[in-house]
């Protein structure tokens, strides 16, 4: 049975690592907040992408000689994983790996295609399908390694892709390979914030663009969308100097905002992600800190009677 000495100095262990968590949870709690604002920020961006791009869209299945729109058989498939730097923050990074573990496990389902609201089953076996990838984040880069998969570029700061501007050296790599046919389909595996409660780990296909996963990443960023009244219309366009020339120069712009919306997405999820599990281990230090000083105060409390009774037993055998 361990000492009130031992007890007592495990009260004082556990109310300063309280005092720890706590502190992670307000500093995370902060965090959250800017990189939520960031997202709600990029919203109206977002509205005029989807009003804009739901009318070109066409326009996507018109020119698809363009290199970002041709569809390939996919033999080969680049995943660009959206982590962590840091641990501490739940179940972040483990539901993400999950996620990878099933793709890598099944690549059946990274097979399909999706060319405007069509899906298109691949004819390449699953067996004869590789995966490489790209890691945002250190965690992600050692749950990779462990899978013993081929990483062809890491960016272990995952907190520098704070604009949009920073987004570049990634994009283009993702570009590059797909124009170049070393791959035959893009995806990101992120985070999609919902809420400070709430995260769910999504698989994009980013390359080659389709109309519903452009539909979908920006109706999953603004949950709003349909309190401003934001309708598919159609409009006319005049194009110059040519829509071939236009879609050269909006489609890698389209995709550098998607990424970065996934990295927006990923890093308010994280934040909120560990806000929450610095304080459920505060509320856990608070409750073993009153257990063990309940027993600190049992201990102590047994003491003193047995000391009363000790007293007591002296005083009576003196006065006999």
């Amino acid at each position: 049975m361990a000492s009130s000495l031992d007890i007592k100095r495990r009260i004082r262990s556990i109310n300063s690592t309280k005092k720890i968590t706590r502190a992670m949870e307000m500093v995370s709690a902060a965090k959250m907040r800017r990189a939520v604002s960031s997202v709600l920020g990029v919203r109206p961006y977002a509205h005029n992408a989807w009003h804009i791009l739901t009318n070109l869209a066409r326009a996507f299945e018109t020119y698809q000689e363009n290199r970002y729109l041709v569809v390939r058989d996919v033999k080969r498939v680049l995943i660009v994983v959206v982590s962590s730097d840091r641990g501490l923050c739940g179940s972040f990074n483990t539901q993400i790996e999950k996620k990878i573990r099933d793709m890598v496990a099944h690549p059946n389902k990274l097979t399909v295609r999706r060319v405007g609201r069509k899906h298109v089953e691949s004819t390449v076996h699953e067996d004869a399908v590789a995966i490489d990838f790209i890691t945002v984040g250190k965690k992600g880069e050692l749950m990779v390694r462990k899978l013993k998969k081929e990483i062809i570029a890491a960016f272990p700061n995952g907190a520098q892709f704070s604009v949009l501007g920073d987004i570049k050296p990634l994009s283009s790599i993702v570009m590059e390979e797909y124009a170049a046919q070393r791959y035959d389909k893009v995806v990101v595996a992120y985070t999609d914030y919902v809420s400070a409660v709430t995260q769910q780990t999504r698989i994009r296909q980013i390359l080659p663009i389709s109309k519903i996963d452009i539909e979908e990443q920006i109706a999953e960023i603004d949950m709003l969308a349909k309190e401003y009244g934001i309708e598919e219309t159609k409009m006319e366009y005049k194009v110059e100097p040519s829509p071939a020339e236009l879609m050269e120069f909006l489609i890698p712009r389209l995709i550098a905002m998607q990424l970065f919306h996934a990295i927006l997405e990923s890093q308010a999820s994280e934040h909120a992600a560990r806000m929450v599990a610095m304080r459920n281990a505060t509320d856990a230090a608070a409750e073993m800190s009153e257990d063990l000083t309940l027993r600190y105060n049992q201990i102590r409390q047994g003491k003193i009677t047995q000391e009363i009774a000790e007293i007591s037993a002296g005083s009576a055998a003196l006065g006999n």
